[in-house]
């Protein structure tokens, strides 16, 4: 009885192991080029969803490394075409990890620039994604000062530049309301620091005599009001600033035309 229980035990492990075996049957190796071709026929159209998946597969079974790569590059920009920013980047990272001497290595960090400043858009008052963007086009300007994706990323940290400076000063502005002078002075300060080449150092050195003059610091208030003459003797800030030192000084307003009203408008809505 003891060895019929134990023969029909093996038999069934036998046939367990049998039906396990048939599970794991290893599949046909698929033609990269094809996947490739499929991919690519996608991306011409605009199908970017499904070319990402057929560059995807392309790279798991393409034996060249150059190839491999390339697939993989590809399938990041497919990301990047359907705003998938997150898989995107997580792709990028893994190519460069992967194929560190490919030569599309330069492309891959400049697109992964352009996803963080295309990201920048959506924020309201956080700063870091403008941060982020600023710390990765500038590793790329050192790291590749002279390539043809250089003035590009020149010209959009000119403006991440503007819009930090923007939001620095709106939120110094916030203080300001609220009476709280010393986060509002350090605000300023650090536009008249790091961004005095943006639209806004005006206003700020501006806000600096304001807030100096008002909370009885005279001395340092014509310090500012000094920098803003010597620099900008010309402009409606510094008017403002010689009529708080001067109560006797009378303004004349000008009208603001409408194109620098919807100009400023942008830039209200931008940083809001």
């Amino acid at each position: 009885m003891l060895s019929k229980f134990f023969s029909l035990l093996l038999i069934l492990i036998f046939i367990s192991c049998s039906k396990q075996e048939a599970m794991y049957e290893p599949k046909p190796r698929l033609d990269p080029y094809k996947l490739y071709e499929e991919g690519y026929a996608a991306f011409e159209k605009g199908d970017y969803f499904f070319a990402q998946k057929k560059f995807s597969e392309a790279e798991l079974n393409f034996d060249n490394n150059e190839y491999s790569a390339k697939s993989s590059i590809m399938t990041s920009y497919c990301l990047y075409g359907i705003n998938f920013y997150s898989e995107a980047l997580e792709n990028i990272k893994r190519y460069l990890q992967k194929y560190p001497a490919d030569k599309n290595v330069v492309y891959a960090h400049y697109l992964e620039a352009l996803i963080y400043f295309e990201q920048i858009t959506d924020e309201k008052k956080d700063l870091e994604p403008l941060l982020k963007t600023k710390k990765k086009i500038d590793f790329f300007l050192k790291e590749f000062p002279n390539n043809d994706y250089s003035m590009d990323l020149k010209f959009k940290k000119d403006l991440i530049i503007n819009q930090i400076a923007a939001k620095e000063l709106y939120v110094a502005k916030y203080y300001i309301s609220v009476q709280k002078w010393i986060p509002a002075i350090n605000r300023l300060k650090l536009i008249v620091k790091e961004y005095n080449q943006t639209i806004f150092i005006e206003e700020a050195l501006h806000r600096l005599v304001e807030i100096h003059y008002y909370i009885g610091l005279e001395k340092e208030a014509k310090k500012y009001a000094k920098i803003l003459g010597y620099n900008y003797n010309s402009s409606e800030w510094f008017k403002q600033s010689y009529k708080i030192l001067n109560r006797d000084y009378k303004l004349v307003k000008k009208k603001k035309s409408a194109e620098s009203k919807n100009l400023f408008k942008k830039i209200i809505d931008k940083i809001r």
